[in-house]
């Protein structure tokens, strides 16, 4: 357990059948936090010594989930210690309406998953061999328009399939190619979308070579239960799932990096970077320097199976490492 993320891994994994059965949304967590305030008050620094002093207020964004919860805190808290004004916009709505905001200044940063970046936006066709290709061809569309991605963060969202650590120990399962192995008694767990696309099931098969014996329609939010219950034994996940902090699941690996690169790159406006100053990304970067896997399965988990808010879990957070003061005794 690394040291000041959370409680006890036992403590939850007690309570994981429940947690599993109702989890928390992401509107319950938005109108948790609607109410609570930015930042962290900055003490023993004269705020006009403060690198972000006397800079023009600027709007960041995040998305409607509870990772990007987390991540819009991350950078509303750390920046407001150095001193900047930071407005944060939860839930900034789809991919078009955020980057017509970032094109206008009206939204100067917000965190974006490299692999949406790459598709969604600047549409590349071709798959990148390496995260540092893929980042490459990322930054220079965003140039050419007037934006600057951040480096990538060492943690990645991605699609991937995940099954119990019992099962995996028992059948020597470490990667996706070794589900060859179990492949004619394997039945898979997964959403519609995931077993008709193109870029899902069939080109899981195809680059790992195994074909499960079964196909289980299973819906988002209940894959864990049922691997729980071993109704299926291998389920599509996300790789910063929440559930995944515990010892009972484990994530295969994916050599072939057949689900893109999912690390997080920070967006940002060319103009708001020039007027907030060199120390604004040297803020934001700090945060992310942290953020493996690990990490941010264990975030997520604080908020989605301990129910805390994303505001209290990133404030924690930041001050044991030192990017924001601690608390003043009460």
């Amino acid at each position: 357990m690394r040291p000041g993320v959370g409680e006890t891994m036992m403590g939850r994994i007690s309570r994981i059948t429940a947690a599993l059965a109702a989890p928390a949304t992401a509107a319950l967590i938005a109108a948790t936090v609607a109410g609570c305030g930015s930042g962290s008050a900055t003490t023993g620094t004269s705020t006009a010594d403060l690198p972000g002093a006397g800079r023009p207020t600027v709007t960041i964004g995040d998305k409607n989930d509870t990772e990007q919860f987390v991540l819009g805190e991350l950078y509303d808290q750390a920046l407001t210690a150095k001193g900047f004004s930071i407005v944060l916009n939860r839930n900034i709505g789809p991919t078009d309406v955020t980057l017509q905001a970032v094109d206008s200044g009206k939204l100067a940063m917000y965190p974006e998953y490299l692999n949406v970046w790459d598709t969604a936006i600047a549409h590349y066709r071709h798959t990148f061999d390496t995260l540092q290709g893929a980042f490459h061809g990322a930054q220079h569309w965003a140039l050419r328009h007037g934006m600057k991605l951040l480096r990538p963060t060492p943690f990645a969202d991605t699609v991937g399939i995940a099954v119990l650590r019992s099962y995996a120990s028992a059948h020597g399962l470490r990667s996706l190619g070794s589900l060859r192995r179990v492949a004619s008694q394997l039945t898979l767990g997964a959403p519609p979308q995931f077993i008709q696309s193109p870029n899902g099931l069939p080109a899981l098969e195809q680059v790992y070579g195994f074909t499960p014996a079964h196909v289980a329609t299973v819906e988002i939010g209940s894959q864990y239960q049922a691997l729980a219950q071993g109704t299926i034994q291998a389920a599509y996940v996300n790789s910063t799932d929440p559930q995944l902090a515990t010892a009972q699941f484990q994530l295969l690996k994916d050599p072939r990096e057949l689900f893109g690169y999912g690390n997080v790159v920070p967006v940002i406006n060319a103009r708001a970077l020039a007027q907030e100053g060199p120390a604004f990304a040297r803020t934001i970067e700090a945060v992310d320097r942290l953020l493996t896997e690990p990490v941010m399965r264990e975030l997520n988990a604080e908020v989605s199976l301990d129910g805390k808010t994303p505001q209290a879990v990133a404030q924690l957070f930041l001050q044991q490492h030192g990017l924001i003061p601690p608390s003043s005794p009460s």
